[in-house]
Parts: structure tokens; C-alpha cells; sequence
């Protein structure tokens, strides 16, 4: 495959991840030289003239006011990182620290950050040859960006700090230096402008976007799946209900429940006395497709986010004159995707709601009408089947309803008050992505307690719908059915990494377009 070109203008969350989880090479597009170029020059001019600019000749928050000499100007950068990289906390994930680093490089290779071409060129190669920064994951405001994270991830481009290399964990310099990399001589500007920007939570977004979407359309199938072990119908996905209430994601994710559930012989007929299904059930179309418009939204402030200017000073340089401007400003400031992340966090919260009480009437027979036995046992009693599959699915969404307080609706001032409001975006983040670690648990205990009412429904080896069976077909191949009680957790981490790895999703697409 070949790199992807970065230029500041063209990534997509899609770009991230084949970067961050699948290895691709980057570099860095040759028509993005110029506008570099010329906004490095600019800085070096406000050097040269003793120009009062923010960051470059004088000190940062409180300090503003503190001018720097030219002979200081290094120092002050290097100071900067160094006095940063105050994080704490579980380190990222190496996903989490790729998409970082590319996020960073494409946000400076838009040209109006100051930085040398080497600054850019350093970062790609960290990318392209697994220098991963030891990044704690807690410390960052979410204003001026986030500050601490990007400091500890600088800090190992310095040769300071830590980086894993080839598994191993190192000093920066030493990782660097196995890379074949030279470490980073920052230069007027250079580390305000690693530092200052919303890249741990637009790195971490664009990831949880593509996560969140595979998660939505595993708990489309995992919907279904309950829909056939309850004798449930699918009369409230028809296309007429939903052209009635016009909400675009409503009406795409009840298309995409009819083809999964499309040749299902284990529904209820339409001419059943038990007219409608519960709300879980039948509402899923409604609920899902609100979800799905909230991480479209995220990714929608994403998209823009990847390939946004968000440090400051911003430099600009009339193309034509040479003249160059600096504005100080807030791009830095991380409340859209603070509130976009609060939003995602609220969705996927829901969506495991909506999994836990479809769990919970799989496995009570006196919720289910007796379709299925209680706990989806043979021997209850005896045994207690999957009793406890649903305890932590209850447990994991109990916990999803306090991640799901918002972080943007908090704020607190620092820098002696200078900076004082802040968007906790990276909290917001963290939290969402928490979230999502927990409903990916609670769908795949749907999959496997649905699964097994399936077999208990299954006499006569009714034909399945064209999606569920694909995704059936995929939980036997790696847990059978439960004739005895057994160690639940390994069958349980099983479905659950079908789910994660987007297993499910990938067959189940593939089937209905084989289907079709």
C-alpha cells in the first residue's frame, strides 16, 4: 500500500485508524512544503526583530508578560516540554499514541504553526518505524489543548522521557537512536506548537468513531438475534412506520434490521394475538438510529478537527505580499469535541441500556413468557445457567450511568486564572471510550445468552434471518451450547472479541450482500 500523503487538508477518521491500528506508512506531502516554509520564516523574522509574539518571545499563561531574549528562545522551548510532562495515570494505548502522532503532524503540516519541515519529518518517522512515547493518559484540561500528554509525547522526541521500540520500553534518546532517529533540537516555537492542541482527544475520537460504528451495526444483529430467540416479529421495522417519522438514521438502521432478520423462520406470524413486543424490542430502530446520529455528529467534529489549525499563536502569511501576521487566539480550546464526546458518551450508554434488558428477558422466563427456560438452563436448580451473565451486563451498564455525567458541563481555571475556562475534553473522551469498552462486554453477552435461546428455539432447524445466522454461524464456531453450567468468562472474552475486532459486523455485511 502506499503511504498516505498528509498535507493538513485531507484526512479522514478512516486514515487514522488504517495508520494507528494497521501500520500504514505516512509522509508528508510535498505541496505542503511551501506554507511551512513560509511560516517558519515568519517566526524566525518576530525572533530577529525582538517582536513581541506569544510563546516565541515571551512566556506562557501567567507569564505572557515575561519577555525572552533571542539567546533564550531554545531554552524556553525545551522548558516548556520538560515542565509539561506532568501526566499521570495508565499509559495510552499504542493505537492511541499513533493516531496522536499523526494527528499532530497533519495539524502542523497545514503551515501556520511556525515549525521546521524536520519537526513534521520526525514525528511521521516515529509512525513509520514504531517509536511509540510513553503517554499517561490523565493531566490534560482540554485547554490550552492538552498540554500534558502532548508534553510526555515531545518529550521522547527530544530523546528525553519514554518510548516502547520493538516492545521494549526506553529512554527516548535510546529509542530514537535504535530507530536510526535523531532527537528533536526544538527551535523558537517548536514545543508550544507540539504542545498546544486538542490531539489526545481528536486522536482518541477518531479511533472511538470507528469503534462506535461497528459497534452500532454488532447491536443491530445482536437485536435481532434476541428478536428470534423471544419469538418477537418484526412488524414495527416496516419501512411505512418509519417514512411516517422521517429521522434519516431511524429509517436506514430499520432497512438494515429487515435485511438482517430478512427469512427468519422463528418469528412471530402477524396474526398472532400477542400483537407488539417490548420496547427493547420493538423500539429499536428509534433508539439505535438516535444513537447513530450522535456518532455521526462525533465524526462529523472529528473529520473537521483532524485537519484543523488548533494551536496558537496561529501565524498567517499573505501569499503574495510575504507579510506575516500572528493572532493569539483559542483554536486550542476543545468544547466541540467536548460536547460531541459528552453526546457519543450519552448514546453508547443507551445502547447498552437497551442490551442489558433485552439480557435480562432472555434469561427470565417470567419476562420472556416462558419461550425460553429461566437462565437459559435445562436443570435450573441444579444449575444456575447463565444467571450471571446478566449481572454483568447490569453491572457494566450501572457503571456506563455514571461515565455518562458529562465533562464539558465542568470547568475550572488555571494559570493563575489567566486560563480560566477549559473544555475537559480529554476527560470527555476518555469517558466515551471507557463506555464503549463496557457496551462492547454487555453486546456480547447478548450475543452469546441470544445464541443460546436460538438452540432452545431451534427444533426443527428453523431457518434463521440472513444476518443473524452469519453471526450465529461465527459464536458457535467459538462457544457451544451450554448443555451444563461451565467457566462462563473465557466463552464470554470469546463473543466479546468477535465483537471488537469487528468480526461480526464484516461477516454479517458480507452475508447480505451475498444475500442481495
Amino acid at each position: 500500500m502506499n503511504p498516505l500523503l498528509i498535507s493538513g487538508n485531507e484526512l479522514e477518521v478512516d486514515d487514522v485508524v488504517a495508520v494507528a491500528e494497521n501500520g500504514r506508512a505516512v509522509a508528508l506531502s510535498p505541496s505542503a512544503l511551501p506554507k511551512i516554509e513560509q511560516a517558519r520564516a515568519a517566526v524566525e523574522r518576530f525572533v530577529a526583530e525582538g517582536r513581541v509574539v506569544y510563546g516565541i518571545t515571551t512566556g506562557f499563561g501567567r507569564f505572557k508578560d515575561k519577555i525572552i531574549t533571542p539567546d533564550q528562545v531554545k531554552q524556553l522551548q525545551v522548558n516548556l516540554v520538560r515542565s509539561h510532562a506532568v501526566g499521570v495515570g495508565t499509559e495510552l494505548p499504542q493505537a492511541v499514541v499513533r493516531a496522536m502522532l499523526l494527528v499532530r503532524a497533519n495539524t502542523l503540516a497545514k503551515g501556520h504553526s511556525g515549525v521546521r519541515p524536520e519537526v513534521i519529518y520526525l514525528l511521521i518517522e516515529a509512525l513509520n518505524r514504531g517509536v511509540h512515547p510513553c503517554i499517561p493518559s490523565q493531566g490534560s484540561l482540554g485547554a490550552s489543548g492538552d498540554l500534558a500528554p502532548l508534553a510526555h509525547m515531545t518529550l521522547a522526541l527530544i530523546g528525553e522521557g519514554e518510548a516502547i521500540y520493538t516492545g521494549e520500553r526506553l529512554d527516548g534518546r535510546a529509542a530514537l537512536s535504535r530507530a536510526g532517529l535523531t532527537p528533536l533540537e526544538l527551535q523558537a516555537k517548536e514545543g508550544l506548537a507540539l504542545l498546544n492542541g486538542t490531539t489526545m482527544m481528536v486522536g482518541m475520537g477518531a479511533l472511538l468513531v470507528r469503534r462506535a460504528i461497528n459497534l452500532l451495526l454488532t447491536a443491530d444483529t445482536a437485536a435481532c438475534l434476541s428478536l428470534e430467540a423471544l419469538n418477537g416479529t418484526d412488524r414495527a421495522f416496516d419501512a411505512r412506520v418509519h417514512a411516517v417519522r422521517p429521522h434519516p438514521r431511524q429509517m436506514d438502521d430499520a432497512a438494515f434490521l429487515r435485511a438482517i432478520i430478512s427469512g427468519s423462520e422463528l418469528l412471530r406470524g402477524h396474526g398472532s394475538l400477542n400483537v407488539q413486543d417490548p420496547y427493547t424490542l420493538r423500539c429499536v430502530p428509534q433508539v439505535h438510529g438516535a444513537i447513530r446520529d450522535a456518532i455521526a455528529y462525533l465524526q462529523w467534529v472529528i473529520t473537521i478537527e483532524l485537519n484543523a489549525v488548533n494551536d496558537n499563536p496561529i501565524i498567517f502569511v499573505d501569499e503574495v505580499t510575504g507579510e506575516a501576521d500572528v493572532i493569539s487566539a483559542g483554536n486550542f480550546h476543545g468544547e466541540p469535541i467536548a460536547l460531541a464526546m459528552d453526546y457519543a458518551a450519552l448514546s453508547l450508554t443507551e445502547l447498552g441500556n437497551m442490551s442489558e434488558r433485552r439480557v435480562a428477558r432472555l434469561v427470565d422466563a417470567d419476562s420472556n413468557g416462558g419461550v425460553l427456560p429461566m437462565f437459559l438452563t435445562r436443570h435450573g436448580g441444579l444449575e444456575s445457567g447463565l444467571m450471571m451473565a446478566q449481572y454483568t451486563a447490569a453491572s457494566l451498564a450501572s457503571e456506563n450511568k455514571v461515565l455518562a455525567h458529562p465533562a464539558s458541563a465542568d470547568s475550572i481555571p488555571s494559570s493563575a486564572n489567566v486560563e480560566d475556562h477549559v473544555s475537559m475534553g480529554a476527560t470527555a473522551a476518555r469517558q466515551a471510550w471507557q463506555i464503549l469498552d463496557n457496551v462492547e462486554q454487555i453486546i456480547a453477552i447478548e450475543l452469546l445468552c441470544a445464541a443460546q435461546g436460538v438452540d432452545f428455539r431451534r427444533q426443527q432447524g428453523e431457518r434463521m434471518g440472513w444476518g443473524t445466522a452469519a453471526a450465529y454461524d461465527l459464536i458457535r464456531q467459538r462457544v457451544p451450547f451450554l448443555e451444563e453450567d461451565t467457566f462462563l468468562a473465557p466463552h464470554m472474552a470469546a463473543v466479546r472479541q468477535l465483537v471488537a475486532d469487528g468480526t461480526i459486523k464484516e461477516a454479517v455485511e458480507t452475508r447480505l450482500e451475498a444475500g442481495t
